[in-house]
């Protein structure tokens, strides 16, 4: 290679050196057809702006299409970015506006400053801002606030538009089991229905638990909808669905934040948009009524408490020794009609007993139920042969009850009442003093304000030793009640739900209907077997 071309190719290199790398980026809103000739066309625009300036060299166009601007965490190519950036790979962004760039003030001038800090500058184009320029911080935080209050504005008004559809009958959401959602009406899919119909036929006139149906789908083979796998919570919902009747609830979920459109489920934040008979049931309006009630029956009493809430009083403490499954609670019929509480293998509530599933695996457990009755007995039998000092805990919780009632009030109520009497008199001067002149009304204002607040916490106090008074009246009755109910206890002679559940570990089910107990704080292990009729 001769000299001068050695020189003009290393001439070229410096050239090519020292030239800006410069990445642009857009973004459009939406995936319309509109928008996405606008997103090529800002690719087009961008590509050529760079190659027209000689100082300048096109690094990458960076695009997001269809994503909102008013939070980065969803846009990839934007992150993407600003990691070439911060990498050293690139000296330069071009992007046509602030609100392209982002409608959030915050991330604006976050993103802008900690590029600055590894010498990248964005130059939003529309706006004339270059934020390597002493001033652009200012204008910037200025035109990025005006953004954000316009996609504010925006958002509000999208959200009172469709709230008008939404009144008007317009569907918003997807397409769900048994209804195929097009332009925002409901049709009716049969092969969805026609599984919709066998879940509430199941559940309302075969009994069948939301565990066993669920199964029962997954083994028949039929595919969910969307879930990854047939469960109980699935069922549930589908059964809690108000649209299979024919009504319409909206508004379910609401976005209280439109920067970071993060939607929460609507407690009643916002007002539902109800219709009813709005479109073609799949399900007649009594069967839904019929299978809520059951479940209603299930979760609530009639004072509105829960009304299997003795349930959980061994929930998570009955272990399977088999399969290693939590056992869980289920409400069993007998013969007579009447009802007891068991528990279950959860294993087996979900899968049965134990079989070849489909894939040719092994599933389902052997684990035996036991009664709520039974672990209450079993827990009876185990406080009973426990080696503690009865009396001596009995004489010493007596003492400190003993303690407790002694504490007369007589005196402080005595006490209280004169002091009542003084306050009382305090007040009625107060209120000669400012007739007669002595006192401005200011001073007046402020002490009957001190008088009034005293005398309400005197009245609080009387009538809290009047109370007492009533309890050391009956003193030894209820001490010789407390007494009795305590040694009880003590002695295991009550089924005390909650005592037995705070004393107890674990209860271990395992096979030929063995029970090992383990208690809490104490070396223990109790070995026990059911006895079957």
């Amino acid at each position: 290679m001769s000299i001068d071309k050695y020189k003009a190719l290393n001439r070229e290199q410096t050239i090519q050196h020292t030239k800006k790398r410069v990445a642009a980026y857009c973004r459009v809103s939406t995936e319309c057809e509109d928008q996405a000739n606008s997103f090529e066309s800002q690719c087009l625009f961008f590509k050529q702006y760079i190659e027209h300036n000689p100082d300048w060299e096109l690094y990458e166009i960076f695009a997001d299409s269809g994503i909102s601007g008013t939070n980065t965490k969803k846009r990839k190519e934007f992150n993407r970015m600003i990691a070439c950036a911060k990498s050293g790979q690139l000296d330069l962004i071009l992007t046509k506006e602030i609100s392209r760039f982002a409608r959030n003030t915050l991330d604006s001038i976050y993103y802008t400053r900690d590029l600055k800090k590894y010498g990248v500058g964005v130059i939003f184009m529309n706006d004339n801002i270059n934020t390597l320029d002493g001033d652009a911080e200012l204008r910037l935080s200025i035109m990025a606030s005006i953004a954000q209050e316009e996609s504010r504005r925006t958002s509000e008004r999208v959200k009172w538009g469709q709230k008008r559809q939404m009144e008007q009958g317009v569907v918003f959401g997807r397409s769900m089991l048994g209804y195929d959602i097009k332009g925002g009406k409901m049709y009716i899919n049969e092969k969805g229905a026609a599984i919709v119909r066998l879940i509430f036929h199941k559940f309302v006139n075969e009994r069948k638990g939301a565990y066993v149906i669920a199964r029962e789908l997954r083994e028949a083979g039929i595919a969910p909808m969307r879930a990854n796998e047939w469960n109980n919570t699935v069922i549930l919902r589908i059964i809690r669905n108000e649209k299979y009747c024919g009504d319409l609830v909206q508004k379910k979920t609401y976005t209280p934040d439109f920067l970071s459109h993060e939607k929460k489920i609507n407690h009643g934040e916002e007002e539902f948009v109800i219709i009813k008979d709005h479109h073609t049931p799949i399900i007649s309006r009594d069967l839904f009524d019929k299978a809520n009630d059951i479940l209603n029956e299930k979760s609530f009493s009639q004072k509105g408490k829960t009304k299997y809430s003795n349930r959980y009083l061994f929930s998570g403490k009955i272990k399977c020794g088999i399969c290693g499954a939590s056992y869980a609670a289920r409400y069993k019929t007998r013969k007579n009609g009447s009802k007891y509480q068991s528990w279950s293998c959860l294993t087996r509530v979900k899968n049965g007993s134990p079989h070849m599933d489909r894939d040719g695996s092994q599933t389902g457990c052997s684990g035996s139920s036991i009664r709520n009755e039974e672990a209450l007995y079993i827990m009876y039998l185990i406080c009973r042969q426990l080696d503690i000092e009865r009396e001596k805990i009995s004489h010493h919780l007596i003492k400190i009850i003993d303690k407790v009632f002694s504490m007369d009030s007589t005196d402080c109520k005595d006490t209280w009442a004169e002091q009542m009497e003084m306050t009382k008199k305090k007040y009625s001067n107060l209120i000669e003093l400012y007739t007669n002149g002595d006192i401005d009304r200011k001073e007046f204002i402020a002490f009957r304000k001190k008088y009034n607040a005293q005398m309400d916490n005197l009245k609080l106090k009387i009538e809290y030793s009047k109370q007492q008074s009533v309890v050391i009246e009956n003193q030894q009755k209820l001490i010789e009640n407390i007494k009795s109910v305590m040694d009880e206890l003590i002695r295991g002679v009550l089924y005390e739900d909650e005592f037995y559940a705070d004393l107890l570990d674990k209860m271990v089910v395992g096979e030929q209907d063995t029970i090992d107990v383990y208690l809490k704080g104490i070396s223990f292990r109790w070995h026990y077997i059911m006895k079957r009729k």
